[in-house]
């Protein structure tokens, strides 16, 4: 269950740099149209990765809602830190980038 809440945060976290004012705001210049749609290729095999994952966990039923319940935690974590400690998000975002597959590793 971890793996899959760090793949969803990681995409999450991917899709919302995704944009050009969170990515200008966030890493201070203007990104490139490659680079956007770079993030937004990213965001989704993340998510396709996690609810892979899910889906092995606990069926397609219940792995449904979990991934749904990640990504939403995800979005509520970048929407409430965001105003306040924007380099923070960057940061969780490679950390959970990082420790994902080494969660996948883990014995449960």
């Amino acid at each position: 269950m971890l793996a899959i809440a760090l793949f969803g945060f990681a995409a999450v976290a991917a899709l919302c740099l995704a944009m050009e004012r969170h990515y200008t705001d966030l890493l201070g210049h203007k990104p490139t149209p490659r680079r956007l749609r770079g993030l937004r290729m990213g965001g989704w095999l993340l998510i396709t990765v996690a609810l892979g994952l899910a889906v092995r966990h606990s069926g397609w039923a219940m792995g449904l809602v979990e991934l749904s319940a990640v990504v939403m935690g995800g979005l509520c974590a970048w929407v409430f830190v965001l105003p306040y400690a924007p380099r923070l998000l960057l940061g969780l975002a490679a950390a959970s980038l990082v420790l994902a597959p080494l969660a996948l590793l883990a014995p449960y």
